[in-house]
């Protein structure tokens, strides 16, 4: 492995090494690689990178890594992991904000934390963080979306 320095910006020093059996490239802890995609999917990456503001295609592609290990640990661990449920329903429609209580008072130990927020004058949000194995947080999340008069129901899913 052969060490390689050279300056950027004159202002600082960037060390690289150069593993020459495996063609990476190693920068402190960091490895770099390459990626073979179609030109009109990268043009549409690039589109979303801005409207979304990434810096670069790293920061992007390190996000859409995460994810992916996060979904994989989700579907195969039985360790405690967590989630936030939101929803967005008519506070006006009959016995619904009654409903939703019970049922996250139905599985108190699981659902830690609300917040609940007036969108306008018919309709409310709430996110609820819920921990517990991925199994028993996807179910709470199933029927707390499928409640009738919930008009949109997301589980975002994260793990430490």
């Amino acid at each position: 492995m052969s060490i390689l320095s050279f300056g950027v910006k004159v202002t600082r020093n960037i060390y690289i090494r150069v593993n020459h059996d495996t063609s990476v490239i190693e920068m402190d802890d960091t490895k770099r690689f390459g990626v073979s995609i179609p030109k009109e999917l990268l043009k549409e990456f690039d589109e979303k990178l801005e409207e979304k503001m990434y810096a670069n295609r790293s920061e992007a592609i390190r996000d859409l890594i995460r994810d992916f290990l996060v979904e994989e640990e989700w579907e195969k661990t039985d360790e405690e992991v967590y989630g936030s449920m939101t929803i967005v329903y008519d506070h006006e429609k009959r016995g619904l904000s009654d409903k939703l209580t019970e049922l996250q008072h139905q599985d108190h130990t699981n659902i830690i934390s609300t917040m609940h927020i007036h969108l306008d004058r018919h309709n409310c949000m709430e996110t609820m963080v819920i921990k517990g194995n991925s199994e028993d947080i996807k179910k709470i999340a199933d029927k707390l979306r499928s409640t009738k008069g919930v008009k949109h129901g997301k589980l975002t899913m994260t793990s430490v």
